[in-house]
């Protein structure tokens, strides 16, 4: 009976010591693991592996959509020609959206500036060449369209306008010359998404307003006010393109004074 006795307790003692202390840890961190990972697998390819083949085929679209119509000025690489176009590396998303959104792109013919034309391509080709030019190095994307609702504070806006973009676009967004043939675009009827991508990339003359000197919320405020502009027409009388007070005094002075001296001759020349 002893013997049976000292035989069981030395087998249980050498199961003990066969077992390390953390066996137990180890064995549940593997199995969480195991089951982790296999459900990221899993639900990885469900769900992200179609968004990464529609990408991907959209950047494939876009590269034959530049060969096609960009490249002979960019370069095949959109590494630009020296004296003819610029190089697209960092210029982002935004840019092209802006540039092929308005109808700017592709140039129609070399001039002090592009101007803006009837668009060319669908907004899905300009989706894909957008996402093929971003591809290429990192620069500003499209905008969130939590800043293009046009449902900020004018008021704001409206100053923040003045200050910054008055001096070539008027204070009424009319638009303006500038030297050397350039001029500022008229900005009534602009899509609010090409108001914020201007901003952020600075086409033609334009600066760049990055999120350090304007603000998102500014931005947005500033397409409020513009917008805000769009639905409160003049009140009454000739708006005369908004041009301001000199075109406003020109008007009076030509056609006010020159009034006054026609019935003044009038009522002279019927009194002989």
């Amino acid at each position: 009976m002893a013997k049976n006795t000292t035989a069981r307790t030395s087998g249980t003692a050498n199961r003990r010591g066969r077992r390390h202390p953390l066996a137990t840890v180890a064995l549940l961190v593997i199995g969480l693991l195991s089951t982790g990972g296999a459900y990221a697998l899993f639900t990885g390819t469900a769900s992200a592996a179609p968004a990464t083949v529609h990408t991907q085929a959209s950047t494939e679209e876009g590269k034959k959509l530049f060969a096609a119509n960009c490249a002979t000025c960019h370069g095949l690489s959109a590494q630009g020609v020296a004296g003819v176009a610029p190089s697209l590396y960092g210029v982002g998303a935004a840019s092209v959206d802006f540039q092929v959104g308005t109808g700017r792109m592709p140039l129609a013919n070399q001039g002090p500036q592009a101007e803006q034309k009837p668009v060319q391509f669908t907004n899905e080709q300009i989706a894909s060449l957008a996402q093929y030019v971003a591809s290429l190095a990192p620069g500003p994307g499209i905008p969130s369209s939590k800043y293009l609702q046009a449902n900020g504070n004018s008021s704001t806006g409206a100053e923040l306008f003045r200050i910054n973009c008055a001096m070539c676009h008027n204070v009424a967004g009319a638009g303006g010359a500038l030297t050397e043939g350039k001029f500022a675009p008229a900005l009534s009827g602009v899509l609010p998404q090409h108001i914020y991508e201007a901003m952020v990339t600075g086409p033609q003359n334009m600066p760049v307003f990055n999120d350090k000197n304007l603000t998102p919320t500014q931005k947005a405020d500033i397409i409020t006010y513009l917008k805000y502009l769009d639905k409160n027409p003049s009140p009454g009388g000739f708006d005369l393109g908004n041009l301001g007070p000199v075109a406003e005094g020109l008007f009076i002075w030509i056609f006010g004074l020159g009034a006054v001296v026609g019935v003044t001759i009038w009522i002279a020349a019927k009194a002989n």
